[in-house]
């Protein structure tokens, strides 16, 4: 897959890891469609990107507006011509215990994590299909493949990202539209979990974010393809959760997930 002058929609790319995807994709020769709620944080990434030699425009957008996304697609295929390439990155997540969550905190992660990238898929794949090309990477997390506690909401909405992108990939492996998934584990340096404050178990070890964004130019180069980005042992963690989720679960209290998580409850 040669990256030079096709055009990404990359989502929450004003802050943390969306700004290094972006980044490296314009490095790679993409035109970048930099989609976020902050144009100050978008600015930043544009400024960047253009100091490098690359190409981006900004959408400041609030992609919890789910209503808003279909017609957000026609407006960027209208003035910036064919998309290749959809990044659906933008996350929230919010560490709390779950019988003291409010309502509107659920529906929120659930829009911008899960509703988000199905409309806005689900509004650009007509296109990419009249097109005979494109590819959609979602950005999911570890935490949609073994629940975390105390962030069970995240851990559901990337379940289900995964989950979607498991079936659309067997629905359209016929078809010219490539479906990917990256699912980082603990990251450094940028992000929501850097923003934390928190050392990650020592077991399980941090990525750096360059990591992750490598992780998407690895999956556009590779085709339809599931990338783990994590330091640790985890792969063995995910195999035994299959046989003995009680083994599992008394493995993940041993490294120390479920006290790290709890440190980060907003009270």
């Amino acid at each position: 897959m040669d990256l030079n002058g096709k055009t990404a929609i990359v989502t929450g790319a004003s802050r943390g890891i969306g700004t290094y995807i972006a980044k490296t994709l314009a490095r790679h020769g993409a035109n970048i469609i930099a989609v976020a709620r902050s144009e100050a944080g978008l600015q930043e990434t544009k400024v960047d990107i253009e100091n490098s030699g690359g190409s981006c425009q900004i959408i400041p957008f609030d992609l919890s507006n789910i209503d808003g996304l279909e017609g957000l697609v026609a407006d960027i295929w209208s003035n910036h011509g064919p998309i290749q390439f959809l990044v659906n990155n933008a996350g929230i997540e919010h560490y709390q215990h779950y019988d003291r969550i409010q309502k509107s905190e659920i529906l929120s992660i659930l829009n911008i994590n899960l509703h988000c990238p199905l409309e806005l898929s689900r509004a650009i794949m007509p296109r990419m299909l009249d097109n005979s090309e494109g590819h959609i990477i979602n950005i999911s997390s570890l935490a949609g493949k073994k629940g975390v506690a105390y962030n069970s909401i995240y851990s559901a909405s990337k379940a289900g990202l995964l989950m979607w992108a498991d079936g659309m990939r067997q629905e359209y492996n016929d078809s010219p539209i490539d479906i990917s998934v990256v699912c980082p584990g603990f990251i450094s340096e940028a992000g929501m979990f850097n923003d934390g404050q928190i050392d990650p178990p020592p077991l399980l070890g941090s990525s750096k974010p360059q990591k992750v964004a490598d992780a998407v130019i690895k999956a556009l180069k590779k085709g339809s393809c599931e990338i783990i980005v994590n330091s640790g042992p985890i792969r063995p963690l995910l195999a035994l959760g299959q046989i003995s989720w009680k083994l599992a679960d008394k493995i993940v209290r041993w490294f120390g997930v479920p006290a790290l998580s709890r440190k980060r409850i907003s009270f």
